[in-house]
């Protein structure tokens, strides 16, 4: 018995998820490079909404033409995916479609997944259109470069190639056409190979398994250079998402402190502090990735670039530049590249004199948000793009002191009038007469 295709099946399966453990080693390193941030509250809560959201698609269907086309595909991933432990199985020790031995019952999910595969198929075809022939506007937004357009592509293709072998390798596999049980579509496609020799439809076969089983592989490792990366982050992003109102702002712990001590009259103002129990961070604010929290760096590995948050921006449907998308997006860059420092200087970051802000993401972006949270309300997984813009309009008001020309005039304003309009104190109520 030849075990040579046994043997290169199980180098080809080590090398392929290898590779992909590698791959999701660095994922968490890079992750890893953020604060630390306690989300070990409300559960119950997070549990749920990842239920609902990554598993339900809940929001995704807010949308009822790409939720519904998005549900199909999900589906069929997950459960047309199931075959791939028998395709491994078969690979690993010589057999030809081991489960069919549970009888009947085999026929009845190879039958679904037939019906899954050629649902999935149309599904990616009318996106594919959507994207190419109708050219929907928030994917073509002027940060859709041509590695981020093609790579939605890439995965439409991806999707076109598997599902056409797997149905092709269904349909001249001459023993499972000869059982009548699950060949739903294949049998439909089989006359197409009529009149073939045997040994040519066993070659087309086998070529479909073993094209279908290492693109299979290649697809899972595409995933990490992928804005589909999402269909792994997905579950712990909207588990690790704020649980708190979307109108509620986290506060600076050693800011909130540094006021309190200011306002009790108890309060020594002389009092050295004790360094050992000093938490005033190194900086307020973020001006670059690693100022973030980790649940912030996950979610721009989440991102999928789907655009719903810019489409649903008042900024950008003003003309304003800003794109909540972008900010996801050039976060996730510059953390890619600071994780490629990281791995060319052994371990170590050697500053490579780049930051987010700045060389990524402008002034003029973070100050264009409203902070209406619609970004926010729009993404399908729970990012909240809004969290880095206002950790990075920290840093420039509190470190660098850059906010705007108008917004110093309100603060200061603020501090000597206790209202935001240049009225003196005994005025300031005057606005209401207006």
């Amino acid at each position: 018995m030849n075990y040579l295709p046994n043997i290169l099946f199980a180098i080809a399966l080590v090398i392929g998820i290898g590779y992909f453990v590698r791959n999701v080693q660095k994922l968490i390193r890079n992750i890893k490079l953020g604060k630390h941030v306690d989300v070990s509250d409300n559960k119950p809560q997070r549990l749920k909404n990842m239920i609902n959201i990554a598993l339900g698609q809940s929001k995704m269907v807010r949308r009822p033409i790409a939720g519904f086309l998005h549900v199909i595909v999900y589906v069929g991933f997950i459960i047309i995916n199931i075959e791939v432990l028998e395709i491994i199985i078969d690979g690993l020790f010589n057999t030809h479609r081991i489960f069919s031995g549970i009888g009947s019952l085999y026929g009845v999910l190879i039958g679904s997944f037939e019906i899954l595969a050629v649902l999935v198929l149309v599904a990616v075809i009318v996106f594919w259109a959507r994207r190419n022939v109708i050219k929907i506007k928030r994917f073509w937004n002027s940060e859709m470069t041509s590695w981020p357009k093609n790579d939605a592509n890439y995965i439409l293709y991806f999707e076109m190639v598997l599902m056409s072998l797997f149905l092709i390798m269904n349909a001249t596999d001459a023993s499972f056409q000869a059982m009548d049980s699950g060949n739903l579509i294949s049998q439909y496609i089989s006359p197409w190979f009529s009149g073939m020799e045997k040994s040519t439809l066993h070659l087309i076969e086998r070529t479909a398994w073993w094209i279908h089983i290492l693109g299979i592989l290649v697809f899972l490792n595409y995933l990490y250079f992928s804005k589909h990366l999402h269909i792994l982050l997905a579950f712990p992003n909207t588990y690790y998402a704020s649980t708190k109102p979307k109108g509620q702002l986290d506060n600076l712990e050693s800011v909130t402190k540094e006021v309190m001590l200011m306002m009790d009259p108890n309060a020594d103002p002389f009092a050295v502090p004790d360094d050992d129990n000093d938490e005033t961070p190194e900086k307020f604010g973020a001006s670059d990735v690693t100022d973030l929290n980790w649940t912030q760096l996950l979610s721009a590995y989440t991102c999928t670039e789907c655009g719903r948050c810019t489409s649903s921006c008042p900024a950008n449907l003003t003309g304003k530049k800003l794109s909540p998308r972008k900010i996801m997006m050039d976060t996730r860059d510059r953390l890619e590249e600071v994780g490629k420092n990281i791995d060319a200087n052994k371990g170590e970051f050697k500053d490579d004199g780049k930051q987010l802000l700045g060389d990524y993401i402008t002034k003029e972006e973070l100050w264009a948000c409203t902070t209406c949270n619609a970004c926010v309300e729009e993404c399908p997984v729970s990012i909240s793009p809004l969290s880095i813009i206002m950790d990075m309009r920290r840093y420039l008001v509190m470190e660098e002191s850059a906010a705007p020309v108008e917004l110093n005039n309100m603060m200061t304003n603020i501090e000597n009038n206790g209202a935001p309009w240049p009225y003196n104190q005994m005025d300031r109520l005057n606005w209401k007469d207006e």
